[in-house]
C-alpha cells in the first residue's frame, strides 16, 4: 500500500477535532503523529460523554468514536508543558519532528512557549501549523471558536439552510461537521508545505481558520453576493422541482423517505423518467413534449412527479430509478451511509481493532493513493506511548522515573 507520508513526523499539540483531524488524515497517509496531551486531563474531548443529545461512549468498552475518528493512528504522550522539567522532552520532540501543529490560542501558546519563534529556535526547519477560529490577524485573533460558531454560523452555512420563515435556525447535521472538513484542509496545507520545503529548503507557516473553511464551503453564494454588492435575495423555491426543471430537487415517497433528483438536462432525461415510472403518456403530453414546453410548464410536471413518487415506498424507488441513466440519489441516514455499497466497495469504511481487541469500523478519509484503501489503526489511550516515545528519544529509565516524579510526564 502506498503511504506517501512515511518518514514524516508530526508533533501535535491540539485537542477536540478541528486540528487533530488533520493528524488523523496524515497518520492514514503514513506519518508518525505524536499527540501531546495534558499530563493530567488529556485531550479535553476525552471528557465528553454526551453530544448533540447522544451518548458518545460505548458502555463497558474503551471504544470512543469521537476520539477514534480524529485521533486514529497516532501515538499519545502525556506532557505537562507548563512544567519547566518537561522542557527537555518537548525540545527533543520538536528537534525530531518535521511539522508542529496546534490549535492553542495565542495566550496559551505564549505562556507555554510554543509560539512560532519558540519552536523555530529549537528546529529552524520545522513547518509550523496553526488552526484557529477566526484567523491569526484582525480583531478576533485571540478569540476561540468551534465549528458551530466560526464555520457554521459565521461562515454562512446556517443562514444558507435556514428558511426565512423558520422558527429555529438549522443546526449542523453532525458533530464536528466543519471540524472534519477543516482538518482535511489542514492536511492538504501540510502536504503542500512539505513539498515546498523539499524543493526550496524553506519551511512554511501554515494557517487555516474555521471561518475561512466555512467561507470556502459557501463560496458560490458569497461570490455572487460580492458581485451583487449586497445580500442575495431569498428565492421562494417551488414546492417540488425547480422553476424550470421537474427533475431537480427532493421528492417524498409513500413511507416518508426522500429522493434527491439532479437531472440537469430535462429534455434528455424526461422521456426515460416517464418510462421508468410507467407514465409514457407524460412524455407525449403536449405540455411536456419538447424541452422548451417542459421548462415552461415545469411546475405542472413537478406536481405530477410528486404525486407519482408519493404512491410508492422508498425501496421500490431505489430499484426503479436504478434502471435509468438520470442522476438521482437516495437520501440516507447515518446508518445507511455506513452501509453504503459504494463506500464499502472503495474501502472508505475501514476496520480497526480497538484497545480491547474488538473489531470496529470507522469512516476513512476520502483520499486514496494508487487505488489502495487506507489501513487504519485505533486511536491511542491517554498517554499510552509516553515511555515508548521518550525511550526512542534517548531518555534513560532513571530519567523517565525522575520526569514522572517531577510531574513533567504521564
Amino acid at each position: 500500500m502506498s503511504r506517501p507520508m512515511e518518514g514524516i513526523r508530526i508533533l501535535e499539540v491540539a485537542q477536540f477535532t478541528f486540528v487533530p483531524a488533520a493528524g488523523a488524515v496524515l497518520a492514514d497517509w503514513g506519518a508518525d503523529v505524536i499527540k501531546v496531551e495534558h499530563a493530567e486531563r488529556g485531550d479535553a474531548q476525552r471528557g465528553l460523554v454526551r453530544l448533540l443529545g447522544l451518548d458518545v461512549t460505548s458502555q463497558g468498552s474503551s471504544f470512543f468514536p469521537i476520539m477514534e475518528g480524529p485521533n486514529r493512528g497516532k501515538r499519545s504522550v502525556g506532557l505537562a508543558l507548563d512544567n519547566p522539567a518537561c522542557r527537555p522532552v518537548f525540545e527533543s520532540l520538536v528537534r525530531s519532528s518535521d511539522v508542529f501543529v496546534t490549535n492553542f490560542l495565542p495566550d496559551a501558546r505564549r505562556r507555554l512557549e510554543i509560539e512560532l519563534e519558540d519552536v523555530r529556535a529549537i528546529n529552524r526547519d520545522i513547518i509550523y501549523v496553526r488552526g484557529s477560529g477566526f484567523g491569526q490577524r484582525g480583531p478576533e485573533a485571540d478569540k476561540g471558536g468551534y465549528d458551530s460558531t466560526a464555520f457554521w454560523a459565521r461562515g454562512g452555512s446556517a443562514a444558507g439552510v435556514t428558511a426565512p420563515t423558520a422558527e429555529q435556525m438549522a443546526r449542523m447535521p453532525a458533530g464536528a461537521y466543519g471540524d472534519s472538513m477543516g482538518g482535511m484542509t489542514i492536511a492538504g496545507g501540510i502536504a503542500a508545505a512539505l513539498y515546498s520545503r523539499s524543493i526550496t529548503g524553506d519551511p512554511s507557516v501554515v494557517d487555516v481558520s474555521l471561518l475561512g473553511v466555512g467561507a470556502w464551503a459557501m463560496q458560490f453564494s458569497v461570490n455572487l453576493a460580492l458581485m451583487a454588492q449586497g445580500p442575495l435575495p431569498a428565492p421562494e423555491p417551488p414546492k417540488h422541482g425547480s422553476a424550470t426543471n421537474p427533475l431537480i430537487g427532493a421528492y417524498r415517497t409513500s413511507d416518508d423517505r426522500w429522493l434527491e433528483f439532479a437531472m440537469l438536462q430535462p429534455g434528455r432525461y424526461w422521456p426515460e423518467f416517464c418510462s421508468l415510472i410507467g407514465r409514457e403518456d407524460l412524455a407525449a403530453d403536449e405540455r411536456f413534449d419538447t424541452v422548451e414546453k417542459l421548462m415552461t410548464n415545469a411546475g405542472e410536471a413537478a406536481e405530477i412527479v410528486a404525486t407519482v413518487v408519493a404512491e410508492r415506498p422508498y425501496a421500490d424507488w431505489l430499484d426503479i430509478l436504478s434502471r435509468g441513466e438520470g442522476q438521482w440519489a437516495a437520501v440516507q441516514n447515518s446508518w445507511e451511509v455506513g452501509q453504503d455499497p459504494s463506500l464499502r466497495a472503495n474501502g472508505l469504511i475501514a476496520q480497526i481493532i480497538d484497545s480491547d481487541g474488538v473489531p470496529r469500523e470507522l469512516v476513512a478519509n476520502p483520499v486514496q493513493f494508487d487505488e489502495n484503501p487506507a489501513e487504519l489503526t485505533r486511536a491511542p489511550q491517554f498517554a499510552e506511548h509516553t515511555d515508548e516515545v521518550l525511550r526512542a528519544l534517548g531518555f534513560s529509565e532513571d530519567e523517565l522515573i525522575q520526569l514522572k516524579i517531577d510531574g513533567a510526564v504521564t
